[in-house]
């Protein structure tokens, strides 16, 4: 259970930073951060971060896919989690 705290801590840092990283790049015409890569990172348990990120650096606050996704990537996050613990799986 440890475990899955850390990596979900670790990936929410991830996917805070690479919001910020995408931000900074955008200011700067530079090369971005595809938009599939913030996502899947939100996906493999980073929504919190990217969700934090997406308002703390005011990045795609305005894409539906985001302002949408991101939220309900994180409510089915939270009902897989509640539902695994509810039945016991990972204790």
């Amino acid at each position: 259970m440890k475990t899955l705290a850390y990596y979900l801590l670790a990936v929410s840092v991830l996917a805070f930073v690479l919001f910020g990283i995408d931000k900074r790049r955008a200011k700067r015409n530079l090369w971005r951060i595809p938009e599939k890569t913030l996502l899947f990172t939100a996906v493999l348990g980073g929504s919190p971060g990217g969700l934090a990120g997406m308002y703390f650096f005011h990045h795609k606050t305005r894409k539906p896919k985001f302002y949408i996704g991101i939220p309900l990537i994180l409510a089915v996050q939270i009902i897989l989690i509640l539902l695994i613990f509810q039945r016991g799986m990972l204790l």
